[in-house]
């Protein structure tokens, strides 16, 4: 009977201890979730939900981008988007967009600053030369 007894209280210890593991658990899977909330987002990150952000707003689709910097508030990009296909694609209209992100990723305000054909030089890039 003695023997009963000791499988018993073992039982009951192990019970005990998994009871005092579990919010162990709970408490690690909270600390990846905080760090993750306070870190800023990669460049790599930025730049896809930048994109994203940008053809979701616009409609339109955000092939390159061009510039890429960080800033004091966040994020600035320079992002080209396709504004009207057509045949042939050196025909396409392009358009160059000033997007400004947040520190964590979010799109803050866009403009267009230039519009042009697929096909043609960078009027500005050649003026220096």
């Amino acid at each position: 009977m003695s023997n009963t007894n000791n499988t018993s209280e073992s039982q009951g210890s192990q019970q005990s201890s998994r009871r005092t593991q579990k919010p162990q658990k709970s408490q690690e899977s909270q600390k990846p979730q905080e760090s993750q909330e306070s870190r800023r987002p990669r460049p790599m990150e930025v730049l896809r939900e930048a994109r994203a952000q940008l053809a979701e707003l616009t409609g339109m689709t955000a092939e390159t981008v061009s510039s890429f910097e960080q800033t004091e508030e966040g994020w600035a990009l320079e992002v080209e988007v396709l504004e009207l296909e057509r045949v042939p694609d050196t025909m396409s209209l392009m358009g160059s967009y000033q997007v400004e992100l947040d520190a964590e990723g979010q799109l803050t305000g866009y403009r267009r600053v230039r519009r042009y054909e697929r096909g043609r030089a960078d009027a500005r890039g050649s003026q220096g030369r």
